[in-house]
């Protein structure tokens, strides 16, 4: 969602030069990638190493990804790389999880169809900016298990930062509680990544507005009623 895009203001922005949301958080040395962030020497080797990960995916792709390559473009020893990320999956995991180290938070437009469209609109730029880091990403985590649940945890927690924005539009009298933040959200975003990761179609320019539209018709017909 949000945030996924590479140099956008959404949080899917990572150290490795990407933009919305996609972050940090490394792991000590023998551990599972993304599990303590370093500091001084060991937070500079990381971001030299994460921010080669990027232009490396999105060059050559998944199969084009390699810990040696990485460590040449980052001018990191390959042992200490191996050492640290173990592989191409750790590497990726450990982008996706830095990402969501970010101060990221949805829009707050002053009404939930527009916060909704501004949301979708930063999807669609993340998504379509040339070159687009967060579609090599989603692309690449049909290739590493690692990557795949990185990038679960790291939309997880972009939804969950994206709940005040459903509350907001409860406390403004928009629509009538208990609503369910959750799907309501998905129902918003979602016809975003199926036009435009799933079909590979064009950008629509009309598509994050009415997407965001029928959410909140939706919404106020009580389709997304929490249980």
């Amino acid at each position: 969602m949000a945030g996924t895009q590479t140099g956008s203001k959404t949080g899917t922005q990572t150290r490795s030069g990407s933009g919305s949301g996609t972050g940090t958080g490394t792991k000590a040395e023998g551990s599972a990638p993304g599990t303590r962030r370093p500091g001084g020497r060991t937070a500079r080797v990381r971001d030299q190493v994460l921010g080669a990960v990027g232009p490396l995916l999105v060059e050559y792709g998944f199969d084009g990804l390699t810990v040696d390559a990485v460590a040449a473009r980052s001018g990191v020893h390959r042992a200490t790389v191996y050492r640290r990320w173990r592989d191409v999956g750790g590497l990726l995991a450990d982008v996706l999880d830095a990402a969501g180290d970010d101060s990221w938070s949805p829009p707050d437009t002053g009404s939930l169809e527009g916060d909704l469209r501004a949301l979708n609109e930063e999807v669609r730029d993340g998504l379509t900016e040339e070159p687009s880091l967060a579609m090599a990403l989603i692309a690449a985590s049909f290739r590493s298990d690692g990557a795949a649940k990185a990038l679960r945890r790291f939309w997880e927690d972009r939804y969950e930062r994206c709940t005040p924005l459903i509350g907001r539009a409860v406390e403004r009298g928009e629509l009538s509680p208990p609503v369910d933040a959750r799907r309501l959200l998905l129902s918003a975003t979602a016809p975003l990544y199926h036009h435009l990761v799933l079909l590979r179609m064009p950008p629509s320019p009309g598509l994050p507005a009415e997407a965001a539209r029928t959410a909140v018709l939706a919404a106020r017909a009580g389709a997304f009623s929490a249980r």
